[in-house]
Formats: structure tokens, C-alpha cells, sequence
């Protein structure tokens, strides 16, 4: 039995497709995983408290409603997490500006200090996994970056 051309792309593409999902899913899992080396740092953040500290230092400035809407999490979840997060000082609410029975989170600066720092440590953990690929395997994951970021963004 021969493949056409059209039916070997096919393969090719689902083949990449599914050996990108793999490696992508084990490399972020990877990334989400690490934890504090220091010892006595505090309790790291759920995944969910830190993507929606993420999101309110992305955004400036959200009510609950709009955090819990962009985080696709039910109201009274997204309650016990800025409740969580305000106990630990990273967040903090101030009254709305045109809607006096709902109020605005941002993120307090020992919040953007914690994104900082978990930011600067999972790059260098990741700095270190690249240090030990050949120069040309580095050159071909500088030129794919922009592909995966196209790929995330459609």
C-alpha cells in the first residue's frame, strides 16, 4: 500500500501535533511544579492563587466578578482565593470607582514582589536546562519561541 503525499503530510502534522502536546504539557507541568529552595520560605501559592495574582497584576485593577469571569472560576471559589491572598498581604480591594456596592482588587507591592521571584526562579531553573543543550539546539528553540507564541495566541 502506498501513502500520497496529502495522507503522509496528514500523518506528519498529527504526528508533530501530538509530540508538541507532550512536550509542552510536560515542560510546563515541569514549571509549575517547582517550589521554594529556601527553606522556611512561606506556603507556596495554589496554581489558582497565583494565576489570579498573575491576572490582577496583568490587568491592574479587576472587581471579583471580572477576575473570577477572566479566571473561568465560579464567584464563591474566586471569593476563598482573593480571601487567601488578601490574608497574605498580596492583594488588596479599594472601593469602585462609579459602583459603590462592589469593589476593585490590585495587587500590593509585596504581591508583585512574590511574581518577581517566582518568575526570576523558574527562568533560572529553565536558564540551567538550556545551558546544557548544544548551541544549535538552543538557536533552534530561539527561532521556534515565536512560533509557540504564534501557536498560543490563535
Amino acid at each position: 500500500m502506498t501513502t500520497s503525499p496529502t495522507t503522509s503530510r496528514t500523518v506528519s502534522v498529527q504526528s508533530l501535533a501530538e509530540d508538541l502536546r507532550i512536550s509542552i504539557a510536560r515542560l510546563s507541568r515541569r514549571l509549575r511544579t517547582l517550589r521554594p529552595d529556601a527553606a522556611g520560605a512561606a506556603a507556596p501559592l495554589s496554581l489558582t492563587q497565583f494565576a489570579a495574582l498573575a491576572a490582577l497584576e496583568r490587568h491592574r485593577a479587576m472587581t471579583p466578578r471580572e477576575l473570577a469571569d477572566h479566571e473561568k472560576v465560579q464567584p464563591p471559589s474566586m471569593t476563598r482565593v482573593i480571601a487567601y491572598l488578601e490574608s497574605r498581604g498580596l492583594v488588596e480591594r479599594s472601593p469602585h470607582p462609579t459602583d459603590g456596592r462592589q469593589v476593585v482588587l490590585s495587587v500590593t507591592e509585596e504581591g508583585r514582589a512574590l511574581l518577581a521571584g517566582e518568575r526570576r526562579r523558574k527562568e533560572a531553573w529553565l536558564s540551567r536546562r538550556l545551558d546544557a543543550l548544544t548551541p544549535e539546539e538552543r538557536e533552534i528553540l530561539r527561532q521556534a519561541a515565536p512560533i509557540l507564541d504564534k501557536l498560543s495566541q490563535s
